[in-house]
């Protein structure tokens, strides 16, 4: 799929979705149409876009949380870790992500 869909690109394609409300990077990938992987690179350039506005909007992340211990620490928000760092456990719940 190209960056472009007629006016609207991907990443605002995200950033609307994530106005209207809370996202995971497979819920995007869904519902637009693009892998998963890709979702997270487009989510990164997102959250620039909306920090560097002039707007009141705040690209918000609840992190990456671990099913089997509770690990939310995670380094990286934007990104979805393959396994626990504290139980190396691999079930981790998925970040979400929303601009309000």
């Amino acid at each position: 799929m190209s960056e472009s869909d007629g006016d609207e690109t991907t990443r605002t394609k995200i950033a609307d979705a994530l106005r209207s409300e809370p996202h995971t990077a497979t819920d995007l990938s869904e519902a637009i149409g693009i892998p998963r992987a890709a979702a997270y690179d487009h989510l990164e350039h997102v959250a620039r876009s909306v920090d560097a506005d002039a707007t009141d909007d705040q690209f918000l992340v609840a992190p990456p949380e671990c099913r089997e211990c509770g690990f939310s620490g995670f380094d990286d928000l934007v990104n979805y870790p393959s396994r626990c760092p504290e139980c190396r456990s691999e079930r981790i719940e998925e970040p979400v992500f929303v601009i309000q």
